[in-house]
């Protein structure tokens, strides 16, 4: 008969990986729940083991082995739920911080260390990770690409390619596997917040790190703030030394909340990816809607430009919530050149598809029909598509 202990456990569903995950030990201590661990500082009187393994972490990055030493080093409910998020994403570690600005933040230290400074990006991304890249606030270059010239913008000291699929907020998408092979040697890095590990696996497709603004649809009740990056093992090491020494830590209790959203995740994607799909349809037969973007992944999230002024639609919703984020339970919507992307310049915007006539539409759990009459009452005072309109759209469609 085989050894039990050598038999290799069968692979698991990502719904079932969502509940279990990072939570195996669960039954040994004796708990169903995950306990939520808030210290900080925990008691030692091996002064000479303390500094040994402190020492090892200083070389290494890799996490401690035995009890904690200090929250800013590493955290037992933290550590959970990057335990979770990894099985996930497919990847072998993965690393939380406060928020994705900072886990973009670490990722860029950790190649910029290495004199690895340039960064190839396509647009559009987030704005404060366009900000974040153009400004240069860390010492980075970047250049800006569309997929096809990636290859060509490569250079000796490019550390970093950038992508976000499907992106903020035209939810254009890439191919990975051809963005990938453009990347030759250089680390992939996928920002995956808005398809989640549900619609998409990046590392399955090539990428060394995956970016999350937890913040979003793993949390995804709008209230936790937090960042997280799925990688290999050599990566996590150096990202858990920049966490230590900048302190971007993910607290605790928010660590304890997204364990908890991803075991939902799988659940609140599907159904909310139902209804955004018909949004969108709907949208898109809607003569007051210049245009609807809509990936072909799938997802939550839904694009759509009005012939009016958008903020007009802002101001008169009343189910649906006006206001920056995503991934919520509750529907939002927004503005994107008014908010989340007023911060990247104008021209830029453009170019990367981003219209001043553009929304950005979280779509949450709430019953279509109650969604599309918000919709409808808030597009009242929209203009019509004319013919003319028509004509010009039909002619850009055909470019």
């Amino acid at each position: 008969m085989e050894n039990a202990a050598s038999v290799t456990p069968a692979p698991r569903a990502l719904a079932t990986e969502a509940v279990h995950a990072g939570r195996e030990d669960l039954a040994e201590l004796g708990v169903h729940a995950p306990p939520l661990d808030l210290s900080t500082t925990y008691p030692s009187y091996d002064a000479a083991g303390e500094a040994e393994r402190i020492d090892g972490f200083a070389a290494t990055g890799a996490r401690l082995e035995g009890p904690p030493v200090y929250a800013r080093l590493d955290n037992p409910t933290t550590a959970r739920f990057e335990t979770a998020l990894a099985r996930l994403e497919g990847a072998e570690s993965a690393v939380a911080f406060a928020s994705g600005m900072a886990a973009l933040t670490a990722v860029l230290l950790v190649r910029a260390s290495m004199g690895l400074r340039h960064v190839v990006a396509v647009r559009p991304l987030y704005g404060c990770s366009d900000h974040l890249l153009n400004a240069g606030l860390l010492g980075t270059e970047v250049t800006w690409t569309d997929p096809a010239g990636i290859a060509e913008a490569i250079r000796p000291e490019t550390g970093l390619v950038m992508v976000e699929t499907p992106a903020n907020p035209t939810l254009a998408e890439v191919d990975l596997r051809a963005v990938r092979h453009a990347c030759g040697s250089v680390p992939l890095l996928v920002d995956n917040t808005f398809a989640t590990p549900v619609l998409q696996r990046p590392v399955e497709h090539g990428a060394r790190i995956v970016l999350h603004s937890a913040t979003k649809y793993l949390g995804g009740h709008g209230d936790v703030m937090g960042g997280v990056v799925a990688c290999d093992e050599e990566f996590a090491r150096s990202l858990r030394q920049v966490r230590f020494a900048t302190g971007g830590v993910l607290h605790p209790m928010a660590g304890y909340l997204l364990l908890r959203g991803l075991s939902t995740l799988p659940v609140r994607v599907r159904a909310a990816s139902t209804t955004a799909a018909d949004l969108a349809r709907r949208l898109a037969a809607d003569p007051r809607i210049a245009r609807v973007h809509y990936p072909s992944v799938g997802g939550a999230m839904v694009s759509f430009e009005v012939y009016g002024d958008p903020r007009s639609v802002i101001s008169a919703v009343r189910l649906i919530t006006p206001a920056v984020s995503l991934g919520s339970v509750d529907s939002l919507i927004q503005h994107p050149a008014s908010i989340s992307h007023r911060i990247v310049a104008e021209g830029d915007r453009h170019s990367a598809g981003v219209s001043d006539r553009l929304l950005r539409m979280s779509v949450g759990l709430e019953d279509v029909e109650d969604l599309w009459r918000d919709l409808t009452e808030a597009l009242s005072a929209q203009p019509v598509r004319t013919e003319t309109a028509r004509v010009r759209e039909s002619r850009q469609v055909g470019r």
